[in-house]
């Protein structure tokens, strides 16, 4: 597991800003070749994702609340993990992982 951003995600976001700026700077006709072109060669991503009403609105409601972030224990842990000191509790994990099943089945049996 790595904290932080994978390293992809910057290359991406470089790229398709790139691609939308020579777009606009070489017209409507590159555009056409541009979209030919794409449409023949492999695509590289482009998957279109909507959101629900309700997935909005608890976005909206989650950056209104404060963060419940322990910033000091998530250094901690970001170092231990670095260092390779970082220890994993399976047991502890497979009991909230159980646990956690059990509570969602009996929502769903409600």
């Amino acid at each position: 597991m790595k904290i932080g951003q994978p390293s992809e995600l910057p290359a991406l976001v470089t790229q398709a800003k790139t691609s939308a700026s020579q777009k606009a700077e070489s017209g409507p006709s590159a555009a056409t070749s541009a979209k030919t072109s794409a449409a023949q060669g492999p695509q590289s991503a482009g998957v279109a994702v909507t959101m629900s009403t309700q997935a909005r609105a608890l976005e909206k409601s989650s950056r209104n609340e404060g963060a419940d972030v322990d910033t000091q224990k998530v250094a901690t842990v970001r170092a231990a993990i670095q260092d390779g000191t970082y220890v994993v509790n399976p047991e502890a994990i497979a009991d909230k992982l159980l646990s956690n099943a059990q509570e969602m089945l009996k929502r769903t049996t409600s």
